[in-house]
């Protein structure tokens, strides 16, 4: 049992609320469940306290509601500043690059994640296939032979791929990669792909006007993240809280 204020939390209500905070053990699972429920008591216990409600009925209002309501009527989170936007532009410059665009065929030797043999031999055949195109075998009538792919019909050929347009376990490997055969397969959840990549077009960099938007929104959520953070860490601290200890101390939780 948990004591918040005035509030009690029962040991049923803590262990029905593992379910909610997946963890690598029963304890760490306890522990999230327990901190969350007393943080939602503090958001309510405060807006109460301040006379803020959503919808006249608590039991329908979620701690986010709750959450919103404390940080606009009790704390200033600054936006940042174009200078500051321009500051972060120049240090992370790339960062801010269009994705390359690479044309690509494949030859996909497929296997289930889960069924250990079947990878075992389509790394042996991707292996092999890699060895007959260095001796001169024909990529393309290869992947219409081979490949367990649609893309067979045409040689293999993928088209041109960018960021974000395949699984990123092949897309990782494959910007790594340079024009020419790759000496190795590349592993994913499919299987084992021969890849060969017959050109690249780099990335541009982007101007500074393209994505200002986009670092303003990241600023301004890393600041309102650390806001809340400290704002719950005071509500915690100044709170009579028995049964449960968030070892509070003067360092705030986000550095």
């Amino acid at each position: 049992m948990i004591q918040v204020n005035e509030a009690t939390i029962s040991e049923q209500v803590i262990l029905s609320e593992m379910q909610y905070h997946p963890a690598g053990s029963q304890r760490e699972a306890m522990i999230k469940a327990a901190e969350s429920l007393i943080i939602s008591e503090l958001l309510r216990q405060r807006a109460q306290a301040l006379g803020l409600v959503v919808s006249g009925d608590d039991e329908n209002t979620s701690d986010d509601d709750f959450l919103e309501m404390l940080l606009a009527h009790e704390v200033v989170v600054p936006s940042a500043t174009r200078d500051e936007c321009e500051h972060y532009f120049s240090q992370n410059q790339k960062r801010f690059t269009s994705s390359p665009i690479l044309e690509v065929q494949h030859i996909l030797f497929a296997a289930e994640p889960e069924d250990d043999e079947a990878r075992v031999l389509a790394k042996l055949d991707a292996e092999k296939a890699i060895i007959d195109v260095l001796s001169g075998a024909d990529f393309a009538e290869l992947a219409r032979t081979l490949s367990a792919c649609p893309s067979k019909t045409v040689g293999g050929d993928l088209g041109q791929i960018s960021r974000g347009q395949t699984v990123p376990e092949f897309e990782r490997q494959l910007l790594l990669g340079t024009v020419g055969l790759m000496a190795k397969p590349i592993e994913t959840r499919y299987g084992f792909h021969v890849v060969k990549i017959n050109r690249i077009t780099p990335g541009h960099q982007l101007t500074f006007d393209i994505v200002h938007v986009n670092i303003a929104s990241y600023l301004n959520e890393k600041v309102k993240r650390k806001a809340v953070a400290q704002y719950i860490q005071n509500l915690i601290a100044a709170a009579d809280i028995e049964g449960y200890d968030f070892n509070v101390n003067s360092q705030p939780l986000i550095q």
